[in-house]
């Protein structure tokens, strides 16, 4: 049997497979089963000289790949990590730096994904309003009413997190 055809026999236990790990987005988890099966095909000489079933380089694959995609959105955000130490060249007060960055970022994931996506752009990249609306295909109005909402949630939700 050609490795197309095995491939296409295994896709639809790999598409259950990765439902099982990334139950939240179907579209995260199409992703991952086409990564899969595109690094398999391209890797179909190293493949067919293995004893193994195929199934089990797949499954290993797209476990690695959701894990990867995982690690990738826990990172910390650019502009939080680049200048920890910017404003303090004596490191004074460390601690506190940190403590800060550790709750601003507890607090951005605990907003929406629309909002934390533009308070991410509008102030830890420091892009302009119409930067930002060119880039996420959305009106300028739009990104400017984001940034107010999405601070006044930061706000609140730092603000409930100290109480």
């Amino acid at each position: 049997m050609s490795l197309g055809y095995e491939l296409i026999e295994q896709r639809p236990a790999l598409h259950r497979y990765v439902t099982s790990l990334v139950v939240t987005d179907p579209h995260h988890v199409e992703d991952i089963v086409q990564e899969t099966l595109l690094r398999a095909w391209q890797d179909a000489d190293r493949l067919g000289r293995d004893a193994r079933p195929i199934r089990m380089w797949l499954f290993r694959t797209a476990r690695n790949l959701v894990i990867d995609a995982w690690r990738k959105r826990r990172a910390v955000p650019a502009g939080l990590a680049a200048d920890l130490f910017a404003d303090r060249p004596d490191h004074a007060n460390v601690a506190e730096t940190v403590c800060d960055r550790v709750v601003l970022t507890d607090g951005l994931r605990r907003l929406p994904p629309a909002q934390r996506e533009i308070l991410v752009h509008v102030h830890l990249l420091g892009r302009g309003g119409e930067e930002v609306a060119a880039g996420l295909g959305i009106p300028p109005g739009t990104v400017k009413s984001r940034t107010h909402t999405a601070i006044r949630a930061l706000r609140e939700t730092l603000g409930s997190a100290a109480a």
